[in-house]
């Protein structure tokens, strides 16, 4: 014997306010395109850092002998500056991309980063914590380094930049922890 409702289950209603819905639904889900050329302008912005890379390599190679031991650590401080920088572009492209715009089809692929295996907003914004806070790591070093040409105050409002990105870091760390905590139980 059937149960009752099921031989009179009620079919979706077919108005054309449902239509609009529907095609309004698909308009709002297809508006995700709109962030890819973004994402292309990021990885245009990366290619110009790449060329600031190699600008300031080219200008350390060729002033070696002239450079004292502070101006060429500072210019390995900007190197590894410019590729931490480029190293945050990686992530808000590809992070960005998978999970706003559309899967990345890598499953098989043997340089697939490990990171993107598990990627979702929350995973992003720490990341993307943990690399302001190198950022701004390499740049107070480089005010510690040079700090007879730097102005204290700007030493101490690096500092307390740096502190805010620290601590903002560690505080998304641990707001993440407890959500993911709470989708455990």
């Amino acid at each position: 014997m059937s149960h009752p409702s099921a031989s009179h289950s009620p079919s979706p209603p077919s108005t054309a306010g449902h239509r609009v819905e529907q095609l309004f639904e698909i308009l709002i889900f297809g508006s995700r395109w709109i962030q890819a050329p973004l994402y292309g302008g990021l990885i245009v912005a990366e290619l110009l850092y790449a060329a600031k890379f190699l600008t300031e390599l080219w200008h350390m190679i060729v002033h070696f002998r002239e450079e004292t031991e502070t101006l060429f650590m500072l210019g390995v401080l900007s190197l590894i500056d410019v590729t931490m920088v480029a190293n945050l572009l990686t992530m808000v492209i590809i992070g960005g991309y998978a999970t706003f715009v559309s899967k990345l089809d890598l499953e098989t692929h043997p340089d697939r980063p490990e990171w993107l295996t598990h990627v979702d907003p929350g995973t992003i914004k720490i990341k993307l914590a943990a690399s302001l806070v190198g950022i701004s790591s390499i740049h107070l070093l480089k005010a510690f380094v040079d700090v007879t040409n730097e102005n204290p105050e700007h030493i101490k409002w690096k500092i307390f930049i740096h502190m805010t990105f620290l601590g903002s870091a560690i505080f998304l760390a641990y707001t993440d922890k407890l959500m993911q905590r709470d989708r455990k139980h």
